[in-house]
């Protein structure tokens, strides 16, 4: 079933891409656009979260840096690299003016 997303939903969504990767910005490197990458449940790779538990992340951490890199090329390497998604997502909250 596809859900439109309601207007709050867009906003939120418009500002964590603002924000540019986390995990670019957390190496230092600023301003890398990003993707919106959904947070999962920790019920299954194929339960994603809704559009306010989200992260920014660019093309590279999202799917196409390979094991490691991408989320989704493996999740719990990443996250050892990176830190969780929700780790990320509190801080990605913070960035967006104290959501938390």
């Amino acid at each position: 079933m596809n859900k439109s997303k309601t207007k709050a939903e867009k906003l939120h969504l418009s500002r964590v891409a603002g924000l540019g990767c986390i995990v670019c910005k957390n190496l230092g490197h600023e301003d890398t656009p990003a993707e919106i990458h959904h947070c999962s449940k920790g019920t299954g790779l194929s339960v994603r979260a809704d559009n306010f538990h989200v992260i920014p992340l660019c093309h590279f951490h999202h799917r196409a840096g390979g094991h490691g890199k991408a989320v989704h090329a493996g999740r719990q390497t990443w996250e050892n690299n990176f830190g969780t998604e929700s780790e990320l997502l509190v801080q990605v909250l913070y960035e967006l003016g104290g959501e938390v």
